[in-house]
């Protein structure tokens, strides 16, 4: 029974100063996180797509220079 009480008292304690609330922050701002490493993972595909084909172009390009100098 003392047990019991002394959870719940800690508890309480715990709850009080704020630990409740600096858990909650933690968790919003690792989403956050989350969702910021999701958006620079599509931007670095996107990005990466996009200097292929600009490689693709380049390339082609060369190529059909070199034909038309023939």
């Amino acid at each position: 029974m003392i047990r019991l009480a002394a959870l719940i008292l800690l508890a309480a304690s715990i709850a009080g100063c704020g630990l409740t609330e600096t858990v909650g922050a933690a968790a919003s701002d690792a989403a956050a996180k989350q969702q910021e490493l999701k958006e620079a993972k599509a931007t670095e595909a996107r990005v990466h797509s996009e200097l292929d084909a600009a490689a693709r172009a380049s390339a082609q390009q060369r190529q059909d220079a070199e034909k038309d100098s023939q």
